[in-house]
């Protein structure tokens, strides 16, 4: 069984798919590891430590990827990447396949079987292989310290003999993974957090946190979550409603960060111009929505924006590759977890059992056809 490791050919991706850590756990597996030169570099390993966990280091993609059995990528293989991989192959990835169906047909067209990570099921049995929370939590963690790191002033209170500076006030919207993490992280910082969410079970997590919690709480308020732990999207009233409380909330606020994400869709617009509009002179707002459209009006992906009245809007993209190293790190763990499901430990050979149910939730493509039922092409 030969595994590849791949650089990331999108300059913006600066995190891996494999640490030391992990090849030496594939290499337990049975597997030899085949890294392509300089794929860690980004993320602070070189070479010459995946070397010494037993891994061989190619010159070029093109070497790394010849005859592997398993390829491991960040992000969804381009074309150029497919001419490469023999027809049969497996790769796992954060493939992103939503709207992008040429891009799946081309995986199909190239005979591989594609796993997309973001889609495995939130199941007891899958947590260890959760890369959206791996990578939310990171991306709540940073977000709080790019928000202070734009915002000209300190965030917790403190008392000089000079007189008192005030405490930063936080509100974080959107209360998953990375916004639990922020909250936590704007606590840490001395920061006066609120928060809100359309969930109602997530008021007592903000609280535990110690923050407040901010949402109109009625009957729709109480049924907006789906099985899968996702928030529903509300009704038009529900949303005028929430964005009227939000709106007086926001004014006062020095940092405001954004979460909100439906699985499929574009971001829901959260902050519109007139709230940005009515914020203080020096406030921030952080959207980690940005690359689906955002949560903010006026933010741009890629780009600080600072508005008339001189309201930052940081609109980052791939905010957990800002911290590529402990991202790479926790990302690699999760693809172990879930490679070490396909491989068949006496045989020592990649044997993925199709009807698991993390297989058939992650497996996009197979036998040159686009296999998961949410992405079937449409007829005409």
């Amino acid at each position: 069984m030969r595994i590849a490791v791949l650089s990331e050919t999108d300059a913006a991706e600066p995190r891996v798919a494999a640490v030391p850590e992990t090849v030496k756990k594939f290499m337990g597996l049975g597997a030899d590891v085949v890294v392509q030169s300089g794929a860690g570099l980004k993320a602070g390993v070189p070479d010459s430590d995946y070397e010494a966990a037993g891994a061989a280091i190619a010159t070029s993609a093109e070497e790394a990827a010849r005859d592997a059995d398993l390829v491991l990528k960040v992000r969804r293989p381009g074309a150029d990447e497919l001419k490469l991989l023999k027809s049969g192959a497996a790769v796992v990835a954060i493939m992103d396949p939503y709207g992008h169906d040429a891009e799946l047909k081309a995986m199909a067209d190239a005979g591989i079987s594609a796993f997309a990570m973001e889609l495995m099921p939130r199941i007891t049995r899958a947590q260890v292989m959760d890369v959206l929370s791996s990578q939310a939590n990171l991306a709540g963690y940073r977000a709080v310290v790019d928000g202070a790191s734009e915002y000209g002033r300190a965030m917790p209170m403190m008392m000089t003999a000079a007189g008192t500076v005030p405490a930063a006030r936080v509100f974080v919207m959107g209360v998953g993974v990375a916004g639990l993490q922020a909250i936590a992280t704007a606590r840490r910082m001395g920061a006066v957090v609120t928060a809100t969410d359309v969930r109602p079970a997530t008021k007592e997590q903000v609280e535990s946190l110690g923050a407040k919690f901010v949402a109109v709480e009625d009957d729709e308020f109480k049924q907006a979550e789906t099985k899968g732990g996702y928030a529903k999207e509300m009704s038009a009233e529900y949303q005028k409603k929430q964005a009227d409380l939000v709106a007086t909330h926001i004014a006062k606020q020095d940092i405001v960060i954004t979460t909100a994400l439906i699985p499929g869709r574009p971001a829901p617009k959260l902050v519109s111009e007139e709230m940005v509009a009515s914020m203080k002179p020096g406030s921030v707002l952080i959207d980690l929505a940005v690359e689906r459209g955002g949560n903010v009006a006026g933010a741009k992906p890629g780009e600080v924006v600072t508005t008339d009245r001189g309201v930052k809007i940081v609109g980052h993209l791939n905010v957990p590759g800002r911290l590529a190293a402990s991202a790479s790190a926790l990302y690699a763990r999760n693809l172990y977890a879930f490679v070490e499901t396909l491989v068949d430990k006496e045989a020592k050979a990649l044997a993925v059992k199709w009807d698991d149910e993390l297989v058939q939730a992650t497996n996009l493509t197979r036998d040159g056809q686009v296999v998961h039922a949410s992405f079937q092409p449409k007829a005409a």
